[in-house]
């Protein structure tokens, strides 16, 4: 890999996380371009790591394409372009086989795979491996990637923010204001990189730029995610211009295992498709009187069901019944749950086991068009990070992985192009980091992440009030001020460009959720408890120049 004067790396594409999307990406080019890949943790470290259910496609002659895009519009309450999951969905089939086809040990039965049922599928069409197909998918996209000559992984390295055209010595002129007063569309060449060893910053620049960073749930006190989904792409992408979309939507797993050691352990979707019911703490049936479809109602029907049980009743959590499943059935499709309650003291196959929602997927995003383009030039998305409008109001359950391989597909088409392009990378400035001091202590970090989660927790959850949201408004401001004169002030560590994430996320979240007066998909709001049609659209928000101060280079 070349090198150039700002002691950075040189890449025809450079990507920015190392889940699904953007490792399916980096090997879809790799055969005709350079690829960086850089993650801030360990390279196995992502959300696609934790996906426990597995990929929806049509494979099966009692399903049909018509099916799947009728239940996903309607888990997205109105808001899903249907143009959008139209061609998802028949991309499904080629999907799985190309997954397959690169090494991932999908479930069988017979000739075929073993396809399952989860929340708002009306026909199984669940593709997984055992109960830990996102960890089986991981492991064969990382074990392609190694072996490829043309692709380098960069662990413990975490983007501070994209380099954009404006902001480049050799572009500052150009980059102004273009014939007839209109502002030109800024382009992105890479990003300034945070090696996290020696915690030197350096650029890595590229033709094309992929986003791939995942979503935003650490945002929330309790959550199903790593403890990398800080949020970090949309952070980014908004800070350089880009337009993000429907962050109000967060979709809150309904089964997380409650106990102290669990560390937010998922309990699949899927082993209610299999048969479990969720009980109350004395016994009675949650859904059976809330959706025709009971405990296979889509997520935020069943999150908000499982929430007002426990603020109605003062109970910390509910039960999940897998008993009807039975234990050899548990046993053989769960194995990894059973092996993980087991060890925690809870036996699913004799006993209720207790569970609480939380945070679990980001809904919207960067705004990104089917084959990843953003507003800016020479950026993508792809992920969770990206809201293509697929997923609507409230995405239908693994959906998530699909849209990934289908999104990343297209976009390593336009980054080949630009490839071929070979346009010349502009020269970039070192990071300037004159007049910063190392903190003295870090509780201030420390009481900020713990702040922000719990705000966004307590005001800005399953449900809302326009009090909350106003609560929640005032008090992020405060913690947004005092993070970004840390920013300015500070020299630059992992745990604090991760909380500037964190902190604009969750204010754009507010932001998003306060322009959408009533109750739809995820986003409940009290005070407008009923669907509008006039607000049947999406929630874009677009930086302004006071909201946020320019890269520090």
């Amino acid at each position: 890999m070349t090198q150039h004067g700002a002691e950075g790396r040189d890449a025809d594409v450079l990507v920015l996380g190392s889940g699904i999307g953007g490792l399916f990406l980096a090997l879809s080019v790799a055969e005709r371009a350079t690829v960086t890949i850089v993650t801030k943790k360990q390279d196995h470290e992502s959300n696609t790591n934790y996906a426990q259910g597995g990929m929806a496609a049509v494979l099966s002659g009692a399903d049909s394409f018509d099916l799947h895009v009728h239940d996903t519009l309607v888990a997205g309450a109105g808001l899903c372009h249907p143009d959008v999951v139209r061609e998802v969905v028949r991309g499904g089939p080629e999907a799985v086989r190309e997954l397959a086809a690169l090494g991932a040990r999908f479930t069988r039965e017979g000739a075929g795979f073993e396809l399952g049922r989860e929340g708002g599928h009306s026909a199984r069409r669940i593709v997984h491996a055992g109960d830990l197909t996102g960890r089986e998918i991981e492991r064969a996209l990382l074990a392609a990637a190694r072996r490829h000559s043309n692709v380098t992984l960069l662990e413990n390295h975490l983007a501070v923010d994209l380099l954009l055209a404006s902001h480049l010595a050799s572009a500052a002129r150009s980059a102004g204001r273009a014939a007839g007063g209109t502002r030109r569309r800024d382009a992105v060449w890479g990003a300034y990189v945070l090696d996290r060893e020696n915690g030197r910053i350096h650029p890595f620049r590229a033709r094309s730029t992929v986003l791939a960073t995942g979503g935003s749930g650490k945002v929330y006190l309790y959550t199903s995610n790593p403890d990398i989904a800080t949020g970090d792409g949309v952070a980014m992408a908004w800070r350089a211009g880009a337009a993000v979309a429907n962050l109000e939507f967060m979709q809150f797993h309904p089964t997380c295992l409650y106990h102290p050691r669990a560390k937010s352990f998922l309990i699949s979707e899927a082993v209610r498709g299999e048969g479990a019911v969720l009980l109350a703490l004395d016994g009675t049936r949650i859904m059976e009187r809330v959706h025709p479809l009971a405990d296979l109602a889509p997520r935020d029907i069943v999150a908000r069901a499982i929430d007002a049980t426990m603020k109605r009743r003062g109970d910390d959590s509910v039960l999940l019944d897998c008993r009807p499943i039975g234990s050899a059935r548990l046993v053989e499709r769960f194995p990894n749950i059973m092996t993980r309650c087991r060890e925690l003291g809870f036996d699913p196959a004799t006993e209720p086991i207790p569970v609480v929602p939380a945070a679990h997927y980001q809904c919207g995003g960067v705004r990104a068009r089917l084959d990843g383009r953003t507003d800016l030039d020479r950026l993508y998305a792809v992920g969770e990070v990206a809201c293509t409008g697929l997923h609507g109001a409230n995405r239908l359950a693994s959906n998530s992985l699909l849209e990934a391989v289908v999104v990343a597909r297209r976009a390593a088409e336009q980054c080949v192009a630009r490839a071929r392009e070979g346009a010349r990378l502009p020269a970039v400035r070192a990071w300037d980091a004159r007049g910063t001091r190392k903190p003295r202590e870090a509780v201030g970090k420390t009481h900020n992440w713990d702040a922000v989660r719990r705000l966004m927790w307590n005001y800005v959850g399953i449900v809302r009030s326009d009090e909350r949201l106003e609560k929640a408004r005032r008090g992020l401001a405060l913690i947004r001020a005092e993070v970004e004169h840390d920013y300015a002030h500070h020299v630059l560590d992992a745990d604090l460009v991760e909380l500037r994430n964190l902190a604009l996320v969750a204010d754009l979240v507010v932001r998003s959720a306060g322009k959408r007066p009533e109750s739809r998909g995820l986003h409940y709001n009290l005070d407008h408890p009923r669907r509008v049609a006039a607000l049947r659209h999406d929630t874009v928000l677009r930086r302004r120049r006071s909201d946020s101060l320019p890269p520090r280079p």
